[in-house]
């Protein structure tokens, strides 16, 4: 059976960006347990009013702190990650429309949702500078998530919209690399979110939680993928990319070397429209929840390996 999400062949293998895959992964999908109780947080803060259009997230440097952007202004927000309050502020560009935040060093990344990656050096100290690299991307493709591979030292940029040319890409969602050495962005993309996979992965899986509602969602008469990726963040511990669709309210696991290893629908009573996530080194996870009726919040899910 192939994988959910195929990777592009380009020269010099099939997945040039790609984790390490730690041992701590189970070796095939069937009976995969997902460490985390989506449906139960182990901590829900409220977010300030400033971030109730949040749109993405990142584990601070010293980890006591998250970064936080929304998708209005361009400023950096630091979090304290137990009371969500805004310890700083810190302004790298003007307004815009600003969709994903990742840490790497002492450096900031936040993406567009054109795919304009800007590169914050220094963030937060005398001598910040930043660096802005445009690239083929557009806003028909509406870049929503950026996630941080350190096994491949890359960016991951996670398309909402359409996910390049080609009649190979029609209905699917396409998730490039930045390569952070080299400052290039992948000309095609690095994996391939496949509807006709998603319906083999349900298929092959009928104890996946929520499965008649995942069957809805994935309707098999539909020939677009409504799956639309608005986050994503690779677990520091497993090495998968733990991919948030807002769309839907879904959490794609997919696995380097397997593709797909779990899908779940997600409760909107918890999750009302999850647009950021991210890890501590230890594996706890993070989500944050756009405000809608009600205030933006962040949550906390703690690990529990099987």
């Amino acid at each position: 059976m192939s994988p959910i999400i195929s990777a592009l062949c380009l020269a010099g293998g099939l997945i040039a960006c790609s984790s390490s895959g730690s041992s701590q992964a189970p070796p095939t999908n069937e009976g995969y347990l997902l460490p985390y109780d989506l449906d139960n947080p182990a901590e829900t803060v409220e977010l300030p009013k400033e971030l109730d259009e949040i749109s993405g997230l990142g584990m601070g440097l010293s980890e006591t702190r998250i970064l936080a952007i929304n998708d209005e202004d361009g400023v950096i927000f630091y979090l304290n990650r137990s009371t969500g309050k805004v310890d700083q502020e810190i302004a790298f560009w003007k307004d815009g429309d600003y969709e994903g935040i990742e840490m790497v060093g002492n450096d900031a990344y936040v993406v567009k949702s054109t795919g304009t990656i800007y590169h914050v050096k220094d963030v937060g100290t005398e001598a910040q500078v930043v660096d802005k690299h445009n690239s083929f991307l557009t806003d028909e493709n509406n870049v929503e998530a950026l996630g941080y591979d350190p096994s491949a030292h890359c960016l991951l940029l996670g398309c909402k919209g359409k996910p390049g040319d080609g009649d190979e890409l029609e209905s699917s969602k396409a998730i490039y690399s930045f390569d952070l050495n080299t400052f290039q962005l992948s000309e095609k993309p690095k994996y391939v979110i496949r509807l006709q996979e998603v319906h083999e992965y349900l298929d092959t899986h009928p104890a996946v939680q929520k499965l008649e509602k995942l069957w809805e969602f994935f309707d098999p008469d539909q020939s677009e993928l409504g799956f639309s990726p608005s986050g994503i963040a690779v677990h520091p511990i497993t090495g998968e990319f733990y991919i948030l669709s807002s769309v839907g309210k879904l959490l794609m696991v997919y696995h380097p070397d397997r593709g797909i290893v779990h899908i779940q629908k997600l409760s909107k009573k918890i999750h009302a429209q999850p647009e950021g996530i991210c890890f501590d080194q230890q594996g706890t996870l993070y989500i944050s929840n756009e405000g809608k009726s009600d205030d933006a919040v962040l949550l906390r899910f703690d690990y529990q390996p099987k």
